[in-house]
């Protein structure tokens, strides 16, 4: 029996559920929100040629085909564009725009391993398990790989942390 491919309707649910943290990871690898956003619908155009067998996990196969085409633009030597607000993929909730470049630049300063892990698991909600199992690795690696990249990610970002303390807002 073969195995059921993704239909319209498949597609387009996994974009509605993903889409948002498929353009963070994207944006992790590329600086400019456009060509982030260029990675990502190619995956999703690609799934909807309707070629694409149903995945066990559809998150792992999503972030990985994400990250190929992330590597592969970065390895064909794209232009990269300076990072300013308008090129940002995260919203601060109080409206700090210099916060969420802050984020954004240091998610890519992360290793790709430790990117991954976090992005997996904080925007997409992705259990460490199923982190584990879309990247191949095991628990432990994907535990530890996590608690770095927080750890790493805390420290660039010591300063948001002060400067919400001072001013009162949580």
């Amino acid at each position: 029996m073969e195995p059921r491919k993704l239909s319209r309707e498949d597609v387009t649910r996994l974009y509605h559920e993903h889409g948002p943290a498929l353009l963070a990871y994207a944006s992790s690898f590329v600086a400019d929100r456009a060509l982030a956003e260029d990675l990502l619908h190619q995956v999703f155009a690609k799934l909807l040629e309707g070629a694409t067998p149903l995945p066990d996990v559809p998150a792992a196969y999503l972030y990985r085909a994400v990250r190929n085409a992330a590597l592969n633009t970065r390895r064909n030597g794209f232009r990269e564009t300076a990072l300013d607000a308008t090129n940002s993929c995260f919203v601060h909730r109080g409206g700090d725009n210099e916060a969420a470049l802050a984020l954004q630049v240091a998610l890519a300063e992360l290793p790709d391993e430790q990117r991954e892990a976090v992005v997996m698991r904080v925007w997409s909600g992705m259990t460490l398990d199923e982190v584990a199992a879309a990247t191949g690795v095991s628990l432990n690696t994907v535990a530890s790989r996590y608690r770095y990249a927080l750890q790493k990610l805390r420290e660039k970002l010591k300063p948001f942390q002060k400067m919400r303390s001072c001013d009162g807002r949580e």
